[in-house]
C-alpha cells in the first residue's frame, strides 16, 4: 500500500510536474491477480484495483497502514467493475458484477474476494474506502438503478449525465459518496464551471480512454491552477481546497468517490470562470 500524506495549498504552489505527479496521481491501478491499493491521509481514503486473471484476488488488510484484522473492520466500500463480468463473493454471498455495476458493502465484512468470468476478458474492480462508524448492508446497483442527473450543453463542450450509486438518495453508508459521470460524443470538459467543497475530499478515476488519449485534469486553488496529465486507468487525489476539472483529448468516462463532513451531493463552493487564473 502506498501512502499519500495530505499537502498545504502553499506548499503545492512550489511543485514542479514530478511532485504535483507524485503527490496526487495514481499511476497504476491494476496489477494481474494483484491488489493495488493508495493510502491517502486526506480524509482516510483508501484508493485501489483488483485484476482478477487467473483467480481470485482477496481483498486484504495491511495491518501497517490501517491497524485492523480485516481490511473492513473500521471500514466501508463502494466498488465500481470497469472490465469484463465478474463475481465478487461476500462472506460465501456471491454478487455477479456487469461493466459499470457498483456494490457497497458496510464495516464489518470479513471475507471479499475479487474474481473474473473469463480470463481472456476479465474484471477490473475500482474501488473507494473510507472509514465507517456503523454498519450498512451490502447493495449492489447497477448503471440503469442509479440516479441520472444531465447537465451541460454541446455548446460549452460539457454535456454529461452523472450517474448516483452510493449518495443519500440511493444506496446508504456513513460517508462515502460515490458515482459515475458519461459525457457524450464531442464533450470534452468535465466539472466546469468548476467548484471546490472545503468540507469534503474527492478522488477521481478516468477511463474508457484510447491509448493515445490524455485528460488534462486541473487541480489547486482557483486562483493558482496547475494540471496533471492523465491516462486510461489512472486516478487523482483531489483534497477540499483544489478544484478538480479536466479536458479530454477523446472520449472518456470518471468514477468520483467523495468523503468527509456531509454526504449533501450540492455542498459545493462554486468559482466562477472570471475568478480562474
Amino acid at each position: 500500500m502506498q501512502n499519500r500524506y495530505a499537502s498545504h495549498p502553499k506548499e503545492v504552489k512550489a511543485f514542479d510536474t514530478a511532485r504535483l505527479r507524485e503527490e496526487f496521481l495514481l499511476e497504476t491501478l491494476f496489477a494481474e491477480d494483484e491488489l493495488t491499493l493508495y493510502y491517502t491521509h486526506v480524509d482516510r481514503f483508501i484508493i485501489g484495483g483488483a485484476l482478477p486473471v487467473k483467480g481470485n484476488v482477496k481483498l486484504a488488510a495491511d495491518a501497517a497502514s490501517i491497524g485492523a484484522a480485516t481490511f473492513l473492520e473500521r471500514r466501508e466500500i463502494g466498488i465500481i467493475n470497469v472490465g469484463g463480468q465478474g463475481t465478487v463473493t461476500v462472506d460465501g454471498e456471491a454478487y455477479p458484477m456487469d461493466t459499470k455495476d457498483c456494490l457497497y458493502i458496510g464495516r464489518g465484512a470479513r471475507d471479499v474476494l475479487f474474481s473474473s468470468s473469463d480470463s481472456s476478458e476479465p474484471a477490473k474492480f475500482y474501488f473507494n474506502s473510507t472509514p465507517a462508524h456503523t454498519s450498512y448492508p451490502t447493495v449492489k446497483a447497477a448503471i440503469s438503478e442509479a440516479a441520472p442527473n444531465h447537465l451541460g450543453s454541446p455548446a460549452t463542450s460539457n454535456e454529461r449525465t452523472i450517474y448516483k450509486y452510493i449518495h443519500t438518495g440511493g444506496i446508504q453508508s456513513c460517508q462515502l459518496v460515490m458515482g459515475m459521470t458519461l459525457l457524450k460524443t464531442g464533450s470534452i470538459w468535465n466539472t466546469m464551471p468548476c467548484h471546490t467543497h472545503n468540507r469534503r475530499s474527492e478522488v477521481y478515476f478516468y477511463f474508457d480512454m484510447t491509448a493515445d488519449s490524455t485528460v488534462f485534469h486541473f487541480m489547486g486553488e482557483p486562483q493558482e491552477t496547475r494540471h496533471l496529465v492523465v491516462r486510461n486507468e489512472q486516478g487523482v487525489i483531489s483534497p477540499s481546497w483544489s478544484i478538480h476539472s479536466g479536458a479530454g483529448t477523446g472520449s472518456y468516462t470518471f468514477i468520483w468517490g467523495m468523503a468527509g463532513e456531509n454526504q449533501t451531493f450540492e455542498d459545493m463552493d462554486p468559482v466562477a470562470m472570471s475568478e480562474l487564473k
